[in-house]
């Protein structure tokens, strides 16, 4: 089965899911929440992969990354980057 990669991040104060798809022709899978302060749960990920056709793969561990708006520069923003191994639903969806 194809195993693939979601990120989420936050930028600009709403987290945002998507699935980035390397090779294809086709606007990448993605999913917003409306609220801006909190991380989305484990639940609430696997709902939005869910609603994209997607579920977590059993590795499928969610692992975080920092990253800044000015590289090298200590007072930059920190931007918090996610990513879990995912693959398409085995009950359907719409990927």
């Amino acid at each position: 089965m194809t195993k693939l990669s979601a990120q989420m991040s936050n930028s600009g104060g709403r987290w945002h899911l998507y699935v980035p798809l390397m090779n294809a022709a086709t606007v990448w899978p993605e999913y917003d929440w409306a609220r801006r302060s909190t991380v989305p749960t484990l639940a609430e990920r696997e709902q939005a992969l869910s609603a994209l056709g997607y579920e977590s793969a059993p590795d499928g561990e969610w692992t975080w990354v920092e990253d800044s708006d000015t590289p090298g520069d200590p007072t930059s923003p920190v931007r918090l980057i996610a990513a879990a191994t995912i693959r398409p639903s085995t009950t359907g969806g719409a990927a």
